[in-house]
């Protein structure tokens, strides 16, 4: 696959990831089945006329069970980075999905340079939010990568 192509795959890796991880929350359901239902479903399906690009499994379920496994580290992680007086619950379900799938990344996968996960995971927000909201993700997980990653933050 070349470089180009790995990227696109990424990008709806990460963007189906943070469905999932929204979706998980909403109705609670099982890791192993919800794997299943993207994988049999929606990675590179067609839905309502539309073809989605084909994701890269792997890295989805990394970032999905990676995200599932490590829940309370990496909530601790960003709650410790949210304004005073404010909490992960005070966030809504799809920006707690894409903080948490980008934190995962910032954490665990230090194949993936920390501007490439700030900026992908920039772009998923583009496709829930406002310009406003995709800024609160910048700024977050740049804040996580200062700790997670303090000699490759800069």
């Amino acid at each position: 696959m070349n470089t180009a192509a790995r990227s696109r795959s990424r990008s709806a890796a990460r963007l189906a990831a943070v469905q999932a991880l929204y979706q998980q929350e909403m109705e609670g359901i099982p890791i192993t089945r919800l794997l299943r239902e993207f994988h049999e479903h929606r990675l590179g399906a067609t839905i309502e006329e539309a073809q989605y690009v084909e994701a890269e499994q792997s890295f989805f379920d990394d970032v999905v069970t990676g995200v599932d496994a490590r829940r309370i580290e990496i909530d601790d992680a960003i709650a410790d980075k949210l304004a005073e007086g404010w909490s992960l619950d005070r966030l809504d379900r799809p920006m707690r999905a894409i903080l948490r799938a980008g934190t995962y990344e910032l954490l665990a996968r230090k194949d993936v340079p920390v501007g490439s996960v700030i900026s992908e995971y920039v772009d998923v927000a583009h496709a829930f939010y406002d310009k406003r909201e995709s800024g609160f993700v910048n700024g977050l997980l740049d804040a996580v990568a200062k700790e997670a990653r303090p000699a490759r933050a800069e």
